[in-house]
């Protein structure tokens, strides 16, 4: 499985963190509607992220639930009918909940910085720092504390759960 090291954060001002990630110089912008649909399954997460009509990712993942920078093992899948594919998982598996957001992913370094609207819970910032074969998670987790410091994040701000279970319960 593929690995990162993530952090999220609550932000009580999106458009002035928008501002300290462009002061980076991030190399790509991304502007992202998505619908996340969480299944009920026996350990980690899985979620199938539709992106339009046609175009989904089924993504399996699993990390720790706590403050701070934290390793995440995932593995992602395209699906040209995420509705159908949604519907097989949910007869399945059971449905957990929905969180639908609006995304604006930046490329700063090998990080990806998602600012996230999130339907019913608010602004957040998560990063996403990309390990290579062989580097620990603790070299990613000082990247995303050296990105948490640039981007003026108090640690008060930190978030140790998924967006699912903010909404939906542990």
């Amino acid at each position: 499985m593929a690995r990162n090291v993530e952090i999220k954060a609550r932000l009580a001002d999106l458009e002035a963190t928008r501002a300290r990630v462009l002061a980076l110089g991030p190399d790509r912008h991304e502007k992202l509607a998505q619908l996340d649909t969480f299944f009920r399954v026996p350990r980690g997460r899985l979620k199938l992220r539709k992106l339009g009509p046609a175009s989904g990712e089924l993504i399996f993942y699993e990390r720790d639930d706590r403050i701070g920078p934290k390793l995440s093992r995932y593995a992602i899948h395209a699906c040209d009918d995420p509705d159908a594919l949604a519907a097989l998982l949910g007869a399945a598996l059971g449905v957990r909940g929905e969180v639908a957001k609006e995304r604006d992913v930046y490329r700063v370094g090998r990080t990806r910085v998602h600012l996230d609207r999130v339907h019913g819970l608010g602004d957040f910032l998560e990063l996403e720092v990309v390990l290579a074969d062989g580097e620990t998670a603790e070299q990613g987790e000082a990247v995303a504390r050296d990105l948490l410091r640039a981007l003026a994040i108090p640690d008060a701000a930190l978030v140790a759960v998924a967006y699912a279970d903010l909404l939906f319960g542990g």
